[in-house]
């Protein structure tokens, strides 16, 4: 049997990111689910019979993760790799990138690329390779995520401007992307893959905001138009970053928390050629289990609960607190995993163990909130704060 010229057809590569494996939605395990997810990405990506599949970071929900979710990861890279696809991950602020490191001989091994660390395109910072539909080469500039710390020293920030450190954090960037992409090749398939957030980009829900804001984003400016596809983690939404190149966000394969409730879920097929534009092609995701936020009194929440079938959800209701009321709801609605009073009857919520309708606010929030009561207004102070958040956070999760 003849078989297809290797120019039938583009190459494409599977864009995908925010796993966040290992995450749970108000103390309940979602690592059934997330198998699920994962298991259909790597069916898309099969029955294209892609040439690589691009993670673009935050394949866990923390730097620790436990072993039953590196077990899931694992298991997946390894069911991809052996499709003979080339399966390339950077690290993301969730993960502990000396880790995935770590693993990275033995990885390479079963043919899978990891990079959890930047670093210049001379010391492996391009991952090369041919497209096994086409024969074409491919490079992917790879850049991990890089903590403002990289580029603005403790001192600095209480030193410096807001300004001056945005500016710091954006000239490091585009150094390392100045070096990563002059080693593009006019004869290739040039991607670069980043864990970053650029300007102008809309939040997803559930990202991390001190690692999101304030001094870490960069414009979309900084990718060359000689790249084919910018293929970026960290954002949650799905979205397209206007630029001079493609820039795009696959954003989260599954809802990571209520305020993704209405996010799209995709991965992205790109199909792309040295001598052509690129074309993508969003593919649905739907093994997750969606998110619902409902209101109502306790008699319209529990009247025809068979119609949320295994949607988690977020309650509010639109009736005074009574005794014995939260265990009525979870008696009909066992998928709630949160109640709140709505605010014209949150008076009566706290005597029925029920919290009231309120935002959540993130720790910079509750800060910021600290700092008007006690009348500071100082840009340098919220940034130290979200420097030493960050800190705190990213070694708490390793403790």
């Amino acid at each position: 049997m003849l078989q297809p010229s290797e120019k039938d057809r583009p190459g494409e590569v599977l864009h995908t990111s925010d796993w966040h494996v290992g995450k749970t939605l108000k103390g309940r395990n979602r690592l059934e689910e997330q198998a699920g997810v994962l298991r259909e990405i790597t069916q898309i990506a099969v029955g294209n019979d892609v040439d690589a599949v691009l993670i673009a970071g935050d394949l866990y929900e923390n730097a620790a993760p436990t072993a039953d979710a590196q077990r899931l990861v694992v298991r997946t890279l390894l069911q991809l790799a052996k499709q003979d696809i080339e399966v390339v991950l950077i690290a993301g602020n969730h993960d502990h990138g000396a880790t995935l490191e770590a693993y990275k001989p033995l990885m390479d091994i079963a043919g899978i690329h990891v990079y959890g660390q930047a670093r210049p395109a001379a010391k492996g910072g391009v991952h090369s390779f041919r497209a096994k539909s086409t024969n074409e080469r491919v490079n992917v500039a790879v850049l991990p995520f890089l903590s403002q710390r990289y580029a603005v020293r403790a001192a600095e920030i209480i030193a410096n401007t807001p300004s001056q450190n945005v500016g710091a954090y954006d000239q490091l960037i585009r150094d390392v992307l100045d070096n990563l992409t002059g080693a593009f090749t006019s004869d290739a398939v040039n991607i670069v893959m980043a864990h970053l957030t650029c300007t102008g980009g809309v939040f997803g829900g559930g990202e991390r905001a001190a690692q999101s804001i304030m001094e870490y984003h960069v414009p979309a400016a900084i990718f060359p138009v000689e790249a084919h596809y910018v293929a970026l983690g960290h954002l949650h939404r799905r979205q397209t970053i206007p630029a001079a190149c493609p820039v795009h966000y696959s954003g989260s394969p599954y809802a990571i928390d209520f305020g993704e409730q209405n996010n799209t879920h995709v991965v992205c097929l790109v199909e792309a050629s040295p001598g052509t534009p690129a074309k993508i092609t969003d593919i649905p995701v739907t093994a997750g289990r969606r998110l619902r936020t409902i209101e109502g009194t306790v008699a319209q929440l529990t009247a025809d609960h068979a119609v949320y079938g295994e949607d988690y959800l977020r309650l509010v209701v639109t009736q005074p607190a009574y005794a014995g009321m939260r265990d009525d709801l979870l008696e009909a609605l066992p998928n709630a995993l949160e109640i709140r009073i709505h605010p014209d009857h949150a008076s009566t919520g706290a005597k029925a163990g029920i919290a009231t309708h309120q935002p959540t606010k993130t720790p910079a929030q509750l800060f910021s909130d600290y700092c008007h009561s006690v009348g500071v207004s100082d840009d340098r102070v919220t940034a130290l704060f979200n420097h030493l958040h960050d800190d705190l956070t990213r070694s708490t999760a390793r403790s």
